[in-house]
């Protein structure tokens, strides 16, 4: 098996998740032209990216990106695909544009044993670099252990690691009602690794395996796009805002305008930008209406729990929503999380890391496992752009603006866990 030897590591624009297009058109619909840049973080700080990558390979491998685009095939695919039971969820003039896009030039270096790796310009033009950014890093870290392993050594690190995926699948087959889809393409060992996984969980599971969020695969392997919304879009509107009141009020402006072009199926909610406590609290009663939540950065029981009770005192049916759980999942914890809630609210998981980087232990080598690395936002307009998250592990940002998020929003609910990925 050659996974962690994919040449180039991006060959398509399309090789990304359907939550960047979807926030893609709104973006250019409405943002197009706000400056911003985006930034790669490493929160496993104990992991020296700078001595574990190559520069001149992820120079390479930035500069393949900056000659791609999406072809005819994709263009014609994308419009024509069905997304949650919709057809033209992505619109002609948006897809007449998508051709023309060329993603903009970037900034590397090292620091402190890090890298620094940012991407500057418009919004629409920049937005699109995070998902290769994030797997283009993490491939090229498995990349330099598995090429410098025997044909043998090789051979048995994919045989362990298939082994190991098809335990999990067997595992999870025994959930009734189980709702299971891949959302790994950021973090992944390599494309064709998470290609062996998607195809593994579609053979085991059968209809509990709903689809994959990368487009690509997606399109190859004939299965449905799945995804929800990022961060993103609030942390920029937020840094937009022009004073406390409409700071506050960012969060639900992104709301109404991801209402204003997605259908009800699309409608989760992801609160914990700057905070979900502070998020619930101040949410206007038509959140209650919107279809789920993705809670991803609070302890996942407590968040479930907490959501079923305020839907409640919402004069909601909990039964009616869905919960999609998507932070760090393993086997365990899906299995822990299915039989608490099965049957109390509709269940969706989100499988990202743990599905597609999960080779530790099949070898000798650290540089295998899997690192808490992302690609925020990180200015907008000039102005520096904040998460605050549920977990202050995961928060990114100016100290100084930190502290004003922190005053705005209270700091109530946010408790310290600590990263796995």
């Amino acid at each position: 098996m050659t996974h962690a030897n994919d040449r180039p590591l991006i060959g398509s624009l399309l090789d990304t998740d359907l939550y960047k297009l979807l926030m893609l058109q709104l973006i250019w619909r409405r943002y197009a032209n706000t400056p911003v840049t985006f930034s790669l973080v490493n929160r496993t700080r104990a992991v020296r990216l700078a001595e574990e990558v190559d520069e001149a390979e992820l120079r390479a491998e930035l500069d393949h990106v900056r000659t791609l685009s999406f072809g005819p095939d994709e263009i014609a695919w994308l419009a024509d695909t069905e997304i949650y039971g919709c057809r033209g969820l992505l619109g002609p003039d948006f897809l007449a544009w998508l051709p023309a896009l060329r993603l903009p030039g970037y900034e590397l270096g090292r620091r402190g044993g890090q890298l620094t790796l940012s991407f500057q310009g418009p919004w629409a033009a920049v937005t699109l670099w995070e998902i290769p950014a994030l797997t283009i890093v993490s491939a090229l870290r498995a990349r330099g252990v598995v090429g410098a392993m025997s044909a043998t050594e090789r051979d048995h690190l994919y045989r362990c690691a298939l082994g190991r995926l098809e335990a999990k699948a067997e595992r999870l087959k025994a959930l009734p009602g189980l709702v299971l889809t891949d959302f790994g393409t950021r973090r992944r060992h390599s494309l064709a690794w998470q290609h062996t996984c998607v195809e593994v969980m579609r053979e085991r599971l059968g209809q509990s395996f709903r689809g994959t969020s990368n487009m690509l695969l997606a399109k190859a392997l004939d299965l449905p796009a799945v995804g929800t919304n990022g961060h993103e879009i609030p942390m920029v509107l937020a840094a937009l805002a022009a004073d406390d009141e409409a700071l506050k009020r960012a969060p639900y402006r992104a709301l109404e305008d991801w209402a204003a072009l997605y259908p009800e199926a699309l409608r989760i909610v992801l609160p914990d930008a700057f905070g979900s406590a502070a998020f619930f609290r101040d949410a206007p009663d038509w959140v209650a209406d919107w279809r789920g939540v993705r809670p991803d950065s609070a302890p996942p029981v407590a968040a479930g729990e907490a959501l079923i009770d305020w839907w409640r005192a919402k004069g909601r049916d909990p039964a009616g929503k869905l919960l999609v759980f998507s932070d760090a999942l393993d086997v365990e914890l899906i299995v822990e999380l299915h039989r608490r809630f099965h049957g109390r609210v509709a269940l969706s998981f989100g499988w990202g890391t743990k599905l597609t980087n999960d080779l530790e232990g099949c070898a000798e080598a650290p540089g295998l496992k899997p690192i808490s690395l992302v690609c925020k936002v990180t200015e907008a307009a000039g102005r520096p752009a904040v998460k605050l998250s549920d977990n202050p592990e995961k928060a990114t940002g100016d100290p100084a603006e930190v502290d004003r998020y922190k005053r705005v929003f209270g700091a109530e609910g946010r408790l310290a866990r600590r990263l796995s990925v």
